[in-house]
């Protein structure tokens, strides 16, 4: 039993090593022709969003909306991919058995 507590340590300070770094890990992306753009962290956190006067128009509404969801799905799969990398970089999360 307590071989499983210290394999679930084990476990959770690893997962904490590589949450650690991977907050120092950023993704920028962009849409509507670099007109939206967004970067997040490798927590998958937005840290920013920058917006062009031009998308800011009512008429522009639906284009803007489209071009953040566009720029932020774009941001999480790039972290995905750098979370994805950094993991096996670091070895790896080794599941208790």
């Amino acid at each position: 039993m307590f071989s499983k507590l210290k394999q679930y340590k084990d476990l959770r300070n690893q997962a904490k090593r590589i949450q650690g770094a991977l907050s120092t890990e950023s993704v920028q992306t962009d849409a509507a022709w670099g007109k939206v753009k967004v970067s997040m962290s490798g927590n998958m956190e937005i840290t920013s969003v920058t917006i062009d006067p031009s998308l800011l128009a009512p008429a522009e509404k639906s284009k803007l909306e489209s071009a953040v969801k566009d720029a932020a799905n774009d941001a999480i799969k790039k972290t995905q991919k750098v979370m994805a990398a950094k993991v096996k970089e670091m070895g790896g999360l080794e599941m208790p058995k």
